[in-house]
């Protein structure tokens, strides 16, 4: 039966009726895949055998005369099952677990001591045979798989090797998701269309069916599933297909911890777990940043008192720059800056709302602000007006790292969904000054970035910012 007749007749044949060559055509695949790592897991692993036997006759050991290539292919179908029992032929990421593949590899090896012990109980394996042999195995086949690895992600690059598949999400999730699938490097996206046709028109499903049917699609992607009117519909038809059917839960994009799959009733649940380690993160978080601001200050004071004398001789004014702006829950706070603008900047920022270039006008930025001065633009240049937040730091109610705590007027211009960033102490410098700072002219973005932070954080992002922060700062990259 050829294809087009299969999908000719798909409409008239029982729901759970396979179409057979689509089928074929695509389990196939998985076959191949299947094989060549038995194949070259078989390979490696007798390559292993050999070697050692080869040298246990030189030590002139009994033990491993008496194996034959029958012994030796029994003892590889073992080791070959348990790594097979263990999911490390799975496609993804679990055959790219090498950790448990070398667990299970020692584990196998432990198990064959207890051959000679049963069998030739005055016999005895040699420690050096036993570790020879474990570490050939273990290192042929990590080296072997790797290696292809290295070979696919190489043949992905040019556009080989990759799965055709379709998505089915709504429009204000289509780019995330197309995101987040291009990240794997293996996907080639045929199509998508939009789940909320779904919800009314069943004619829509089968028009989406025969595309995927004729685009060879080996794989569906799906974000908004409530959306699908029929989803029983779809999901046999697209099984009976050879079409495997993923859930994408988009939203959980960010969230960088263990997510643990449970089985509720027969519905998977996701559960988000709570470290027991947080709280003492966030002690080991307030102690460095106490600590850092303390040793910073003490070591760079002759640094301000330089800035500090600059700015004294540039313009007339106070050396430092107190403004209201709000912090943890929402409280009002004065951060320490020094000055940059001359002394009636706030009075004048009235008459520049016209020239804000921040798109939705809550953040107020001008590249080419008049009211900065001469020394104002150097210190920014460096971001050296921001080292006085230190001592808010010291004083608690500022961290190293956090969303930027933003001026009343800011704040005031906020949507309901903008507050979330007042959750968590402000920083210093976070996720914002580190994407491209005044670059960024969309509030949405800098909350998006702020929200990520939130999601994903832990002592090693912050880190990781810190050290980003360097490099930006020293780059000037988008700082004005």
């Amino acid at each position: 039966m050829t294809s087009t007749t299969s999908l000719s007749l798909n409409s008239k044949l029982d729901l759970r009726a396979p179409l057979l060559t689509q089928l074929s055509k695509r389990i196939g695949g998985h076959w191949r895949r299947l094989v060549t790592l038995f194949l070259l897991d078989a390979i490696v692993l007798y390559l292993a055998w050999h070697l050692t036997t080869i040298y246990s006759n030189t030590l002139n050991i009994s033990w491993y005369k008496q194996y034959d290539l029958l012994s030796i292919g029994s003892i590889i179908a073992c080791q070959i099952s348990l790594i097979a029992a263990k999911g490390l032929y799975q496609a993804g990421e679990k055959r790219r677990d090498y950790f448990s593949l070398i667990k299970t590899l020692t584990f196998s090896h432990l198990l064959l001591l207890l051959i000679p012990f049963f069998s030739e109980p005055g016999e005895l394996i040699s420690r050096q045979t036993f570790i020879f042999s474990w570490f050939l195995s273990v290192s042929f086949i990590c080296i072997a798989r790797f290696s292809v690895d290295i070979a696919i992600e190489r043949l992905r690059e040019q556009g080989a090797v990759r799965h055709p598949i379709y998505l089915i999400c709504c429009p204000e999730d289509r780019l995330k998701a197309t995101r987040l699938l291009e990240k794997e490097n293996r996907y080639n996206l045929l199509g998508w269309t939009d789940a909320n046709s779904f919800a009314t028109d069943n004619n829509n499903l089968d028009d989406t069916l025969r595309h995927i049917y004729r685009s060879g699609v080996t794989e569906v992607f799906i974000c908004s599933w409530e959306q699908i009117k029929n989803r029983m519909l779809l999901y046999w038809k697209l099984r009976n297909a050879g079409i495997t059917l993923h859930i994408l839960p988009i939203h959980l994009e960010t969230v960088e911890q263990n997510i643990e799959l449970n089985m509720v009733g027969k519905i998977p649940t996701l559960k988000l777990a709570t470290s027991l380690f947080t709280n003492s993160d966030f002690l080991i978080k307030r102690c460095f940043d106490f600590g850092f601001a303390s040793l910073f200050l003490t070591l760079a004071s002759p640094i301000y008192l330089f800035l500090a004398l600059l700015i004294k001789i540039d313009s007339p004014g106070a050396i430092f720059y107190q403004q209201t702006r709000i912090g943890l829950h929402g409280r009002e706070f004065k951060v320490w800056k020094f000055r940059t603008m001359i002394t009636n900047a706030e009075q004048l920022q009235k008459n520049l709302e016209a020239s804000n270039e921040m798109k939705d006008g809550v953040l107020f930025k001008m590249k080419d602000d008049p009211r900065i001065t001469r020394i104002g633009k150097f210190l920014r240049r460096y971001s050296l007006d921001e080292l006085p937040q230190l001592f808010n730091v010291i004083r608690g109610e500022m961290s190293l790292v956090g969303p930027r705590p933003l001026p009343v007027r800011d704040v005031e211009r906020f949507s309901a969904h903008h507050f979330i960033r007042h959750e968590v102490l402000p920083g210093v410098t976070g996720f914002w000054q580190v994407s491209g700072r005044s670059d960024i002219t969309d509030f949405e973005k800098v909350v998006n970035l702020d929200v990520q932070y939130m999601e994903s954080w832990s002592l090693w992002l912050d880190l990781q910012i810190l050290l980003k922060t360097v490099a930006v700062v020293f780059g000037k990259k988008g700082a004005y």
